[in-house]
């Protein structure tokens, strides 16, 4: 019998060649024929059962290999799947440390590369004008849009203030963390003052609009493209909320805040120079078309509390659709004009170029005296997010021991949540809706 098998040819392929790997970021095998190659050629061809592969290497020498056709990689059935455009389960957007630089949205060689390709683009062709905002004039497609942010967003501030009259709001009175609920969270994440004495428990109390809303402020310009603004005078330019300066600069007319609005664009002498063209020869303005009755925020005599549910279910509605106005109509603004962010300060500027004022206290900013480091910033950057917990909606408190667990969501939108709107699909990924909370201890450790 061991003689018998002994005899036997062996059909084992793989002491000549390997079977490849199947993965679907990599072609089928047969795709490569026809490719140059510098070293020796592999060919593979089919046959009835087999793949025949030579190897030709040398003149007069080659090797014959045959693989079962099974062993190499095949094309895969697609099968129908449902895709979402928000994952089922995400997690929070990472959180830099101090000591890290911002990553830039655009990566630097790929900046890199579109620059290279419009210099070899406009090689040979004549210079083209500069379009709105770079020439002093208005994108007009966007100044509706402008007047819908700035309303809605004194729309936002006055139903938070509302709605946080009978929704409760807790801020901890050492950090900058809230918590949406008639009882803090216990979990032991303070860093402020004394927390090591606390082990670090926070100590709720009341808190106001503002942290949930969080006001970035920037410096007001007058000129947009006038000149950058020195260290000597930061003091003396007026510091406004960025997002107010946005929609200035997009065409929104403050009495209280002035700007330049050229009628006739720019004329450049130089690479950074201009002068403004002669607007004499043009007739009377007209009544502009697009301006709109601009909102006042209330005082604070002037919050009235909604008095039924019905109420305050339509109020949150209200609440959180100006919410998703702001954001949506500030990334468009974003895209039309330049806003500038420090990659190690969370310092905000609305204009082409970054002010020079050196106020900069980040991680070793006395390296760079102070000056900041801008960069194009983002939608985050201009409103920035405050998660918060998610509360179940059984409405049972936060236990230590099933934190992980619990989702998170933005304090206005879990505010409006819990005064009666419904979840808005994109955030159900970080609060973590299908996720089952345990009961007790004892059944979160039977968790896998």
């Amino acid at each position: 019998m061991r003689e018998a098998l002994a005899m036997r040819p062996s059909t084992s392929p793989l002491v000549l060649l390997h079977p490849p790997t199947c993965s679907s970021r990599l072609l089928p095998l047969r795709s490569f024929v026809g490719l140059r190659w510098s070293g020796p050629r592999f060919q593979v061809r089919e046959r009835a059962g087999a793949v025949v592969g030579v190897v030709n290497g040398t003149p007069g020498c080659g090797l014959r290999l045959g693989v079962p056709a099974l062993t190499v990689c095949r094309p895969h059935q697609r099968a129908a799947v449902i895709r979402n455009e928000h994952a089922q389960n995400a997690d929070l957007p990472r959180k830099y440390s101090k000591r890290e630089k911002k990553p830039f949205p655009i990566p630097v060689l790929e900046l890199r590369r579109r620059a290279k390709e419009r210099m070899k683009a406009a090689q040979g062709k004549p210079k083209r004008p500069l379009p709105p905002p770079k020439n002093g004039m208005l994108v007009r497609r966007l100044i509706p849009v402008a007047y819908k942010v700035y309303n809605a967003r004194i729309l936002l501030i006055n139903n938070l203030r509302k709605l946080m009259k009978v929704v409760p709001v807790k801020g901890c009175k050492y950090c900058s963390e809230i918590h949406v609920g008639a009882v803090g969270h216990p979990f032991r994440t303070c860093r402020g003052m004394m927390s090591a004495e606390r082990r670090g428990e926070h100590d709720w109390g009341s808190t106001l609009v503002e942290a949930v809303f969080l006001p970035v402020e920037a410096y007001h310009l007058e000129d947009r493209l006038g000149k950058r603004i020195p260290h000597e005078q930061r003091f003396a330019v007026p510091r406004i909320p960025a997002l107010v300066e946005l929609c200035i600069q997009a065409g929104v007319d403050l009495p209280e805040y002035p700007t330049k609005r050229r009628r006739k664009p720019i004329i450049k002498i130089g690479k950074n120079e201009f002068v403004d063209a002669d607007e004499d020869d043009l007739p009377e303005p007209e009544p502009d078309k697009f301006k709109q009755t601009l909102l006042e925020e209330l005082h604070s005599d002037e919050i009235i509390a909604p008095s039924t549910p019905e109420e305050t279910a339509a109020l949150a509605e209200e609440t959180l659709e100006a919410w998703e106005t702001v954001r949506d109509g500030a990334l468009k603004l974003i895209k039309g004009y330049a806003v500038r962010v420090c990659g190690y300060c969370p310092e905000v500027h609305v204009g082409p170029t970054g002010h020079k004022a050196r106020n900069c206290g980040a991680f070793k900013h006395q390296q760079r005296n102070g000056q900041h480091g801008w960069q194009a910033a983002v939608l985050d950057d201009l409103i920035p997010h405050r998660y918060v917990w998610h509360m179940p909606e059984s409405g049972e408190e936060l236990q230590r021991e099933l934190k992980t667990f619990y989702g998170q969501a933005p304090a206005v939108v879990e505010i409006c949540i819990q005064g009666g709107a419904k979840v808005p699909e994109k955030y159900k990924g970080t609060m973590r809706l299908d996720i089952g909370i345990p009961s007790s201890l004892k059944e979160a450790e039977m968790v896998i």
